[in-house]
């Protein structure tokens, strides 16, 4: 029987303590769901919900024509862009789940045409490390000296971070051919409690409300199904606690990131910092950490031009994951550097689509802190001067 050695352990044992201490304090709901690979999962979640229904097909984009709830478990359903479900209450997953179904900015992917930047290496290393190109380590260093400039407004306890935004996705049947459907517009609302909670915040879309709520199983305490702050229920607290330097930062990414059999983790972290500065407010210090730590993921390019939903052309910076032959874009204005969106396309062709298909996209409009769930901006500003 082959022994591990005593200091390979004790090395090991020292660098959990190590990532134990970078962790913030309290209770950290780890992630159940890989924060990639939107497109697969999306058509898995599809998949079930055709079984369910027995219809054969489902709208990828989840939509529903009756009123219901964004449920969200604790099982593995998949990590679909869109909350809206053919069958209410159907997931079953960690809160990663309600934060993707609620973000509606899915991490992108770029056209494979046009790009500025080196090309993904394939079976890039699944450890933090060497880094994406020179080139993508400049913008982003640019990137973060913006974040880091930029005034941010603390966002209380009992408050929520509001998000407008617009985009559309992929409405074809599960595994077929790629459908883009009809553009149009959501607001989200994101809970700021730190302490466990069940209602996880609001989304308001195709004129109707859909609470997002960590799903309760039947004849349970709802407190024991409760999620705190954390990684799959980011608040701006939280994010305050994190550790400012890109190496740490990256470390507990990576360590807190979980991973299918043959998934690439690279591409699993790059996909998850993707959610947080997609549709978060955070400190400027955080952000400007997080772009800092994508610098160091390997694979990660420049696009030279890429264009968000409602045709803003900025610069992306862009991860291929060659395993599902798409790629991610996040997109930033080319003046201010300004965070636009995301889209995803097929960086190559496949039975699905072809190269430079578009399968999701997204653009942010809008941004605020707002005291009450489903209250809008301008709302708050009347009710500060009345």
């Amino acid at each position: 029987m082959n022994a591990t050695p005593a200091g390979s352990e004790q090395e090991e044992r020292g660098e959990l303590e190590e990532l134990r201490r970078l962790l913030p304090a309290g209770p950290v709901e780890r992630q159940v769901l890989p924060p990639g690979r939107r497109s697969h999962h999306k058509d898995v979640l599809m998949q079930l919900i055709d079984r369910d229904s027995g219809s054969g097909r489902g709208r990828a984009s989840g939509s529903s024509t009756a009123g219901g709830r964004t449920g969200v478990g604790h099982g593995d359903p998949g990590r679909p862009r869109v909350p809206r479900l053919a069958r209410p209450a159907l997931l079953a997953g960690s809160v990663a789940v309600a934060v993707a179904l609620a973000a509606g900015l899915t991490v992108g992917i770029g056209a494979g045409r046009g790009d500025g930047g080196t090309a993904a290496r394939p079976g890039a290393s699944s450890t933090a490390g060497a880094g994406g190109s020179r080139g993508v380590v400049v913008t982003l260093d640019r990137i973060a000296a913006v974040a880091l400039r930029t005034d941010v407004e603390p966002v209380g306890d009992g408050q929520f971070v509001y998000v407008r935004s617009t985009g559309a996705g992929n409405e074809g049947v599960f595994d077929g051919p790629v459908e883009l459907g009809k553009m149009h517009e959501r607001q989200v609302w994101f809970s700021q409690r730190q302490g466990p909670v069940t209602d996880v915040g609001l989304i308001r879309e195709d004129g109707q409300d859909w609470p997002i709520e960590v799903g309760v199983p039947d004849g349970t305490d709802p407190k024991d199904s409760a999620v705190p702050a954390g990684f799959d229920r980011p608040t701006y607290a939280w994010l305050a606690s994190l550790p400012t330097d890109p190496d740490a930062l990256l470390k507990l990414l990576y360590a807190d990131t979980r991973v299918e059999e043959g998934e690439d983790k690279d591409q699993a972290v790059f996909g998850r910092i993707g959610d947080l500065v997609g549709e978060q407010i955070m400190p400027s210090a955080t952000a400007a950490a997080f772009y800092k730590a994508t610098a160091r993921i390997p694979g990660v390019t420049e696009v030279a031009d890429a264009v968000d939903a409602v045709g803003r052309h900025g610069i992306a910076i862009a991860r291929e994951d060659t395993r599902h032959g798409t790629r991610t874009e996040w997109i930033f204005d080319p003046g201010t550097l300004d965070y636009l969106g995301v889209r995803t396309v097929f960086s190559r062709d496949t039975e699905r689509a072809e190269a430079g298909t578009v399968y999701d996209t997204s653009a942010v409009l809008e941004r605020a802190v707002v005291d009450k769930r489903g209250q809008e901006p301008g709302e708050r500003r009347r009710a500060g001067r009345g």
